[in-house]
């Protein structure tokens, strides 16, 4: 009976992979607005009553591919870190930013499922809140060790705005508002650059966009004021 079970929960794992794949490959095609579990099901050999034992509706496949991307972006991230774990706090800065950049052109597609523009009729559960907070949770938390080993550099600068102070906690709590918001800065302007990297709005002008991205990236760590390297 157990070993029964355990093949029945081998074969429901290996096609629920399947079924992830072909959609990860219609993506690319057709995007993400038009993923359709009918043309999943198609390409896969299975009927749609097949399929949806496994996904109950678009939007619970694309909440599984979302996850998952938010999943491999975060080993990734986490992996690098792990492994630059012996340089200064500007030099792992760096790493984590250059990962981001590498694992988004490496998978143009779910990058663009994550943070390009909104799926229409799509609205993303709670399910995928921790799993995006893991790339940021890393990434913040090298300025957050910075923060507490006093080396932070940026001066103070008090935030007059009463909803910018009740949001720079939200940014991560164990920052200051001043240097949170500095944070959320060079946060938001990492994806910008990667985003538009991708999308080709930075052709016949800062095309290739390597010097440019490590020079950014360096620029970043200043405003936020990581030490620098010795």
């Amino acid at each position: 009976m157990n070993a029964s079970r355990t093949a029945r929960e081998r074969a429901r794992a290996e096609l629920t992979r399947e079924i992830k794949e072909e959609a990860k490959r219609q993506l690319g095609e057709v995007g993400a607005h038009a993923l359709s579990l009918r043309a999943v099901s198609r390409e896969l050999g299975m009927t749609s009553s097949a399929l949806y034992r496994y996904f109950a509706s678009r939007d619970e496949l694309l909440t599984a591919l979302i996850i998952d991307a938010y999943e491999a972006l975060g080993d990734r991230v986490a992996a690098a870190e792990e492994k630059a774990s012996g340089q200064s706090l500007r030099g792992r800065w760096r790493v984590g930013c250059a990962t981001i950049r590498a694992w988004a052109l490496e998978h143009r597609h779910e990058y663009s499922l994550v943070y390009g523009s909104p799926v229409p009729g799509y609205s993303a559960p709670e399910t995928t809140v921790a799993p995006a907070a893991r790339i940021a949770g890393v990434i913040l938390g090298i300025v957050h060790e910075a923060w507490l080993e006093g080396s932070i550099t940026a001066p103070i600068v008090p935030l007059d705005d009463l909803e910018l102070q009740r949001q720079a906690p939200l940014v991560h709590p164990g920052l200051p508002p001043h240097v949170a918001v500095r944070a959320a800065i060079a946060w938001t302007q990492l994806f910008g650059m990667i985003s538009f990297e991708l999308y080709g709005h930075l052709a016949n002008t800062l095309d290739p966009a390597t010097p440019f991205f490590t020079h950014a990236v360096e620029t970043m760590a200043d405003l936020i004021g990581l030490p620098a390297d010795p």
